[in-house]
């Protein structure tokens, strides 16, 4: 009954949006129950790999289909107009439905971790399809394993208060990283990213910088909501961000930023691929791959593909000297390291610039007008006292995030640890500080 009351009501509230697209993941759910089913009956070695075939083409179709076929069509058109041959071709209007590409990751997982033995086949299609569509995680992750989500559906839930304690401080900090933080931000970047030809170059550089905030905090934010929420059920999620802006390097935030995407990626693509185990030439291919890969998950842009090759260019160095995997010693700030966070971060930043654009050539136009440093005020800033105001909450906002996340870095907490007066707090910064302008959607409701 506990199953079948979050079953209801994770299609309910994804139905809330357009309920035609329930039925994709209905679909998906039979199709990998079915699937997994069938390969813990059967030994035959050519059968096992039809059926994770089958897996395969019908969750990378409905992906592939969805999120990519008009690009695929307008990138042909464009590839033969450069040769001088114009082609007349009408697109479908296709919408994207929200979180397509967490839940066909999330059944995706299921159904390979079943090939490869490492789990069994869930028997209770009751379970499975609450586990494909838990209503926290099910639009923007985290990207759950079956190994770890999966037996929880099995286990009758009692209300456990510290678990549930828990979970409110996490929302409550969640709220403030996505209605403070990023949506603060978001005031400015959106006018900024929208007419950069118009802004200073100093404007253009904190525009790039509060993007960095406002997409950390938007889709950090949703994490630890979801997280939260699910513990008030007696469930419990995995962290999918670990304090990425103090990385000392660019395999250090890859290891912090969107763990359960990342480590997807390793796992059922890296390492199969051979991963570091394989020739120096190789193992670049497999980085290339895979950060290429992840980048084209985000979306279908050019911007998207540059934006993941710029971070297989910044990852191979640590790679070739054998550095991508290594331990940084200590949390606390030192010169080094300080030195190591800001260079890492800028790094980012500037990658940041790609996520964000429009196309390439507006991406490539805001880092040439930065890199002038031509002009160094910051009008729109001052525009107004309205501005000005935006733009002290904007920067306290960031402070107050980097100084509370710093202390649970320093003392190795998995996660903000908030207790009952600062949640208080919190819930003031929230209520005085997030009123200012209209909310924003979450940024990785788009993929």
């Amino acid at each position: 009954m506990q199953n079948l009351i979050v079953l209801i009501a994770s299609y309910v509230f994804y139905a809330w949006w357009d309920w035609r697209f329930l039925g994709l993941i209905i679909a998906s759910t039979l199709v990998d129950y079915a699937v997994g089913i069938n390969l813990e009956k059967t030994t035959a070695k050519s059968r096992r790999k039809v059926l994770v075939a089958m897996s395969l083409l019908f969750n990378l179709g409905l992906l592939g289909f969805f999120k990519y076929y008009n690009f695929f069509v307008e990138s042909f058109i464009e590839a033969f107009e450069t040769a001088g041959i114009s082609l007349e071709a009408s697109t479908l209007q296709i919408i994207l439905p929200v979180g397509i590409s967490f839940y066909t990751f999330q059944t995706l997982s299921y159904t390979l971790d079943v090939y490869k033995r490492e789990i069994s086949a869930s028997k209770n299609l009751l379970s499975f399809a609450t586990y494909v569509a838990f209503f926290p995680q099910l639009v923007a992750g985290p990207i759950e394993r079956a190994a770890q989500l999966l037996p929880q559906f099995s286990l009758p839930k009692k209300f456990d208060y510290q678990l549930a304690k828990s979970g409110i401080y996490l929302m409550i900090w969640g709220l403030f990283k996505k209605v403070v933080v990023a949506d603060n931000c978001a005031f400015f970047v959106n006018q900024i990213f929208d007419n950069p030809v118009q802004e200073s170059s100093v404007t253009l550089l904190l525009g790039a910088v509060l993007f960095a905030f406002q997409i950390y905090g938007d889709f950090s934010g949703y994490s630890d909501i979801a997280i939260g929420v699910a513990r008030l059920f007696g469930f419990k999620l995995m962290t999918n961000f670990s304090y990425p802006y103090f990385s000392r390097d660019i395999a250090e935030f890859w290891r912090r930023w969107h763990i359960s995407l990342s480590t997807w990626f390793r796992d059922y693509l890296y390492i199969p691929l051979g991963g570091s185990r394989a020739t120096k030439l190789k193992q670049v291919r497999n980085v290339f791959i895979i950060f290429l890969v992840s980048g084209f998950w985000h979306g279908a842009n050019w911007t998207f593909v540059v934006w993941g090759g710029i971070h297989a260019l910044l990852f191979l160095p640590l790679l070739l000297v054998k550095a991508n995997r290594k331990n940084l010693e200590g949390n606390h700030l030192n010169l080094k390291n300080i030195s190591s966070i800001i260079f890492t971060f800028l790094l980012v930043t500037f990658a940041w610039v790609f996520f964000r654009a429009a196309n390439l050539g507006e991406a490539w136009q805001y880092i040439v007008e930065i890199l002038k440093m031509d002009d160094l005020s910051m009008n729109l800033f001052l525009k107004s006292n309205k501005y000005m105001l935006f733009f002290g909450v904007s920067l306290f906002s960031i402070l107050v995030l980097l100084l509370t996340e710093y202390t649970a870095f320093a003392n190795n907490k998995k996660e903000v640890q908030l207790n009952k007066w600062k949640s208080f707090i919190v819930v003031i910064l929230i209520l005085f500080l997030g009123v200012f302008k209209n909310p924003s959607d979450f940024i990785y409701f788009q993929f």
